[in-house]
């Protein structure tokens, strides 16, 4: 698969530790559910009984942690399946997609946070994916405040566990790939309530579902 196709019906969430993303993804899944649409909600890594063992293996901290390359790699591997078993089947009939993290989310963690080439993670967008959504909603809080929230939910798995350096990296270059596609992704300011922050994504896909 080469080149990257662009979906309208693919939204993806994105945004570093205690964003909310739980909340927003369920009061988005609500609001196509009430307009009678096809919703299919899913996560990354994850989304397929496969990828969800290599999530397994990636955020597991009970064996040797995996280079920065392997992580990587693994992780566009559960995207690879991902796309192939959950994804596109459910845009081909006409259901909208919503993803819990998507591409952008290797582009922040081992681009950013890790350091690791961009143009060699283009490239496997490209050629391993070779999807993007039509519409990222951002859920922009400062890493302080997102660690916190992200602390109060008991287990911390190994990337949770990282530096707040590694974070505020991640959150730096979610907010540089955010100002060079405006007309993809929408920031949210996720430090106000998880109701306004929910109220606002709901609001910003209900204007592009109006629009298509």
């Amino acid at each position: 698969m080469m080149g990257l196709v662009t979906h309208p019906r693919l939204i993806t969430l994105e945004g570093g530790e205690g964003a909310g993303k739980s909340t927003v993804l369920a009061a988005l899944r609500m609001f196509l559910i009430d307009c009678e649409d096809d919703v299919v909600c899913t996560r990354e890594p994850g989304g397929t009984p496969l990828a969800e063992l290599i999530r397994e293996l990636l955020l597991s901290r009970d064996h040797e942690a995996p280079s920065a390359e392997t992580e990587l790699l693994l992780m566009f591997a559960a995207r690879a399946q991902h796309v192939r078993e959950t994804i596109l089947p459910a845009l081909e009939r006409g259901a909208w997609v919503i993803s819990d993290r998507f591409t952008d989310a290797s582009y922040a963690y081992q681009g950013g946070g890790r350091g690791l080439d961009v143009d060699y993670i283009a490239d496997l967008e490209r050629n391993a994916v070779g999807i993007q959504p039509g519409l990222t909603l951002l859920l922009d809080v400062p890493v302080a405040i997102g660690r916190e929230r992200a602390s109060g939910r008991g287990h911390v798995d190994r990337i949770e566990s990282e530096q707040d350096s590694f974070f505020q990296r991640v959150h730096d270059t979610y907010l540089a790939r955010a100002s060079v596609e405006p007309q993809r992704f929408r920031v949210i300011d996720a430090t106000q309530t998880p109701q306004a922050v929910a109220a606002e994504a709901v609001s910003q896909l209900q204007v592009w579902r109006d629009s298509l």
